[in-house]
């Protein structure tokens, strides 16, 4: 009798450890099946608001609150209402506080290179996915922005090389850097041609913003923060940007237009002083714009040259009639175009005088890559731990340089080449 409970107690045993077992197998093998199903579907209900429906004839007692309602948005944010949120947790939670990572917290940590990946303080703390999108809005959606203008497109890779038509000239045997056409008679023989081809390598190069702030301040204006840092970050992006597109020397950053190989510069009027613009030079722009870039031209210009605008006038006999002015005279408003298309103040053209005061430019002809996965934000507390600040660093990797790679000359013209950027010299 004592062998025969001997013998189930042991076979209990087996059983349980053959249990554990097979759960621990299941475990391993559907494990990341349901991680990538859960993420599948996180992605999926993003951005939705999911309520419970109350059965037919019930009704919610008023002021109760349906515990089994969730908004999903917030679950993608990790639980944050706002960015200001994030970074008042992440000052709450600095060495010495005493504080122990928030759930919140332990859902965006990431570890610093060679320390745990489970502490906070050994490593900064990841930007919560949806206020990172909500900084790059900002930054591309900046009224001014030229990359919202330029053909435009993203990589997973560090570089991305486009296949291009290599015409620097319109002439018969010429177009398509090679085509020619022929009239023939019956019974002629076809003389064959071929276009030339070139290729467009671009190289993302890397853009960064560091910026600190106090605990006081995260302290004492969590909310506040939200705007601050976004705003800072985003401004100063966008204006690195739109400098380089147009004034970048290639070599580590984008090539700007001013510095392209293919920019025509417009001689000023002889005789011309330094702080003028006249109506001859814009006549002579827009007549080297490539004839099927007008319709996406815009004028760039530095608010300095305004008054010039305003002044310019083509003689009509003993009068003059007005460039710039709509017929409406100043009592109309706004008015910001010429030759029909936009005139544009930004900061990024030169000073009155100067080469590219105001340039004339399709951007349509300009081509950008960014990294798909848009800007990188990230916070630490240890670059400046002994002045009490949190450093909040936003990366962002970017290039640009034009399609053409010269001027153009047409296929009839007095000599004078065209390309979809276009400038005037300077007065000395």
């Amino acid at each position: 009798m004592p062998e025969t409970v001997e013998e189930e107690k042991t076979t209990k045993i087996t059983s349980a450890e053959l249990g554990e077992k097979i759960e621990a197998s299941v475990e391993a093998k559907m494990g990341p099946i349901l991680e990538d199903f859960t993420k599948t579907l996180d992605e999926s209900l993003k951005g939705l608001k999911v309520e419970k429906t109350e059965p037919e004839g019930e009704e919610k007692e008023p002021g109760k609150v349906d515990a089994t309602a969730h908004d999903v948005k917030a679950e993608a944010r990790c639980g944050y209402k706002a960015f200001g949120e994030f970074l008042h947790d992440v000052h709450s939670c600095s060495p010495g506080s005493g504080n122990a990572p928030t759930d919140r917290m332990a859902a965006v940590m990431k570890a610093a290179s060679g320390m745990g990946e489970n502490v906070g303080s050994d490593g900064g703390f990841l930007v919560p996915t949806d206020f990172v999108t909500a900084l790059w809005q900002r930054v591309i959606d900046t009224p001014e922005n030229l990359m919202n203008r330029t053909d435009q497109y993203t990589t997973s890779g560090n570089r991305m090389v486009l296949p291009a038509v290599a015409e620097t000239s319109r002439a018969d045997g010429a177009r398509a850097g090679g085509i020619q056409g022929y009239w023939l008679d019956e019974g002629t023989a076809k003389t064959p041609s071929q276009p030339a081809l070139a290729r467009l390598e671009l190289n993302l190069h890397k853009m960064a913003v560091v910026v600190p702030a106090t605990d006081e301040l995260l302290d004492d204006s969590a909310v506040a923060l939200e705007s601050f840092i976004t705003k800072v970050a985003s401004d100063e992006l966008s204006f690195m940007l739109n400098d380089s597109f147009i004034r970048g020397l290639g070599g580590g950053r984008p090539m700007g237009i001013l510095n392209a190989p293919c920019l025509v510069t417009v001689a000023a009027e002889a005789g011309q002083p330094i702080t003028t613009i006249v109506a001859e030079n814009i006549s002579n722009m827009w007549a080297r714009m490539w004839a099927p870039s007008r319709r996406n031209a815009v004028w760039l210009i530095n608010q300095d040259i305004e008054p010039e605008l305003d002044n310019m006038t083509i003689a009509v006999g003993t009068g003059g009639l007005p460039v710039y002015l709509p017929v409406g005279g100043y009592s109309v408003s706004p008015y910001s175009t010429m030759k029909g298309r936009p005139v544009i103040p930004v900061e990024w053209c030169s000073t009155l005088g100067a080469v590219g005061d105001i340039i004339l430019c399709d951007w349509s002809q300009y081509v950008s890559i960014t990294k798909n996965t848009g800007i990188e934000a990230a916070v630490s507390m240890h670059i400046r731990f002994l002045y009490d600040e949190q450093t909040f660093r936003f990366v962002m990797r970017v290039d640009g340089q034009p399609w053409w790679a010269t001027d153009l000359t047409p296929y009839q013209g007095a000599g004078n080449t065209l390309s979809p950027f276009v400038t005037l010299a300077g007065r000395p």
